[in-house]
């Protein structure tokens, strides 16, 4: 059996491109030990933490109906007045109650539910926990590492909930009401760190297995076109998919090794028109078919990842003694 540990980058609604990657590398043999993400990629490593399979998520959200999640504040019955309304008041237009309670059912099912539930137990372990996720608090403008910084909140990590923690991931700015934590606003933690494979790696020690990171391909043509702008919403959106989408770009071009190591799925399927079109990170009205094809495409990124792999390379390239560089 072969162990690694696993990063997620956020995604949004792309995240079913991850369970193809992940159920492709357990048919090589993987098994996942310390897991990490961001907004959806924490969806996924908190499930593979609790003990879920790819085969076995997969199946859970395949046909999952994403409009379900954006579950609209009572102002939203008001039309385009309330939704204004519930941005002015509340900061966002749905809630993540569904959510929660959603991802907590399936804790549930595998007796896992809480953070000291996934405790590494050996002592080898540099982390407590074998899933973590990053929120942005946007009260004290910080990072969180959940459940690690909870401690600074008087919250006890080992008794908080992981669907909760997730939950604070995922909630993209202006679409969802900010998660309220003692006397901070906390959002998606896309803001400050998507693709966090720094948070398993530090990036000098050695390693005893692999670290793998899951994102997604950037499209050149999004550089050489820019993205037309008619209206507010159109503004809005721009300004989410920027926060959400251009984060850690540089961090991963100058740490060492990173891109060697990540599996980059693409994001482009083909649509009921039969035209490709790029799955963006808010098209919660995303079919079937297109989820079917985001899967496969995360099945053919891991497929031909693994191909390349080789572990011993990696390391003597990317982890000689610093007096050799």
């Amino acid at each position: 059996m072969l162990k690694c540990d696993a990063v997620f980058q956020g995604g949004g609604v792309k995240g079913i491109g991850f369970v193809g990657a992940v159920t492709a590398l357990e048919k090589a043999g993987y098994r996942f030990v310390n897991l990490a993400g961001t907004s959806a990629g924490a969806i996924v490593a908190a499930l593979l933490a609790v003990g879920y399979t790819g085969a076995e998520i997969k199946k859970e959200i395949m046909g999952l109906d994403y409009t379900e999640f954006c579950e609209g504040t009572q102002l939203v019955r008001f039309g385009t007045l309330g939704k204004a309304m519930s941005l002015g008041l509340l900061f966002g237009i749905y809630k993540t109650d569904y959510f929660e309670d959603w991802l907590n059912d399936l804790l549930e099912r595998k007796g896992r539910t809480v953070f000291g539930d996934i405790l590494n137990m050996s002592h080898f372990e540099r982390n407590r926990y074998k899933f973590q996720a990053i929120a942005s608090d946007i009260s004290h403008k910080k990072m969180l590492v959940l459940p690690g910084d909870l401690s600074g909140f008087g919250i006890d990590p080992d008794k908080f909930s992981i669907a909760r923690a997730v939950r604070m991931s995922i909630s993209i700015p202006f679409y969802f009401v900010p998660y309220r934590l003692c006397k901070s606003l906390v959002v998606d933690g896309g803001l400050l760190s998507n693709y966090p494979i720094w948070l398993l790696d530090d990036g000098v020690n050695d390693l005893i297995r692999p670290t793998f990171g899951f994102k997604f391909a950037d499209s050149k043509e999004e550089y050489a076109q820019a993205m037309k702008i008619t209206n507010i919403q159109g503004y809005g959106k721009a300004v989410v998919e920027t926060l959400l989408e251009a984060h850690d770009n540089r961090e991963i071009s100058t740490r060492r090794g990173d891109h060697k190591r990540s599996i980059v799925i693409s994001a482009d399927v083909c649509a009921d028109s039969g035209k490709r079109r790029k799955i963006k990170t808010t098209d919660f009205n995303i079919t079937p078919e297109e989820s079917m094809g985001l899967f496969q495409n995360g099945v053919y990124a891991a497929e031909n990842f693994i191909a390349g792999w080789d572990f011993e390379k990696w390391k003597r390239i990317y982890r000689r003694p610093k007096s050799d560089y």
